[in-house]
């Protein structure tokens, strides 16, 4: 791959899908790629570029490309401090705030394989506040392979590495060889979609949320992919919404939209109220 190729494609990514790949990438470019490259039976870097340009089947091999460069690593539970803040501080002012709905929407944008999203739902489940109410949590991810895996179900060791054993054994039924698959009552609350944070328009199909959780995903993207994105999540955030980032993640420079909560256990960002306190 030549420096103006790896260029090429970087760029096209970046349109795509925001993630930005640094010139110090080239060569895991390179490698991941190259498999398919010979899927495809094309010869070098800069024909499978005009493939991805110009060719009838140029988005589902974006997809495909795309699956290759990016990692999905995640298991349940993830952060425990957080999703205590969570549990602790933040549903007690959920529940009190859409008592006269009984209706709760939250949303894990860029969720992998769905660990976080069926946790956020066992959580709920924990809390015993919403056990009669109108409860969706929805997952979105770039990947089609990743949104299969968690619509399936079934994990193994590596993701249940943090689960509390009273969790595994309330929540989860066994599957296999050292597998197990989250129980039915706890998928009943979950769906998932296939979803670009990018697509400014197409985010306009994700219903309004009371809590985004988008964790270490905004680490992939630069400053202008941030921005856009943010803006994605601040329009599909209820008024009084709560966004909640990784720990290697923050709003300096990017979050006038959004107010800095200072939870007892954590931080957090919400979106202002509307003028007259109203909540949606």
């Amino acid at each position: 791959m030549t420096l103006e190729e790896f260029r090429l494609l970087r760029d096209h990514v970046y349109a795509h899908c925001g993630i930005l790949i640094h010139e110090n990438m080239k060569f895991v470019m390179e490698r991941r790629l190259w498999p398919r490259l010979e899927a495809l039976g094309i010869q070098d870097f800069g024909s499978y570029h005009r493939y991805l340009r110009y060719d009838a089947q140029r988005s589902a091999e974006l997809e495909a490309a795309v699956e290759s460069l990016t990692t999905h690593e995640t298991y349940f539970f993830r952060e425990p401090a957080q999703l205590k803040a969570f549990c602790e501080e933040l549903l007690p002012i959920l529940e009190k705030r859409n008592a006269h709905t009984r209706r709760l929407r939250l949303w894990s944008a860029g969720c992998s394989s769905g660990e976080e999203a069926y946790t956020l739902a066992m959580l709920l489940k924990e809390s015993g506040r919403f056990d009669d109410w109108d409860v969706e949590v929805l997952g979105t991810d770039l990947s089609r392979r990743v949104l299969a895996v968690a619509r399936r179900a079934e994990y193994g060791p590596s993701a249940l590495r943090a689960t509390p054993p009273d969790l595994l054994e309330r929540y989860f039924v066994p599957a296999g060889v050292n597998r197990v698959r989250v129980r039915d009552d706890v998928k009943a609350w979950v769906n998932f979609g296939h979803h670009n944070l990018s697509d400014v328009a197409g985010s306009q199909l994700v219903p309004r949320s009371d809590v985004v959780f988008c964790r270490n995903v905004m680490i992939y993207f630069d400053l202008a992919a941030r921005r856009r994105v943010l803006g994605v999540i601040r329009d599909r955030l209820c008024p009084g919404g709560y966004l909640l980032l990784g720990h290697a993640e923050n709003l300096l420079s990017l979050g006038a939209d959004f107010e800095l909560v200072h939870l007892k256990g954590d931080l957090v960002y919400r979106r202002p109220e509307l003028p007259g306190g109203e909540g949606r």
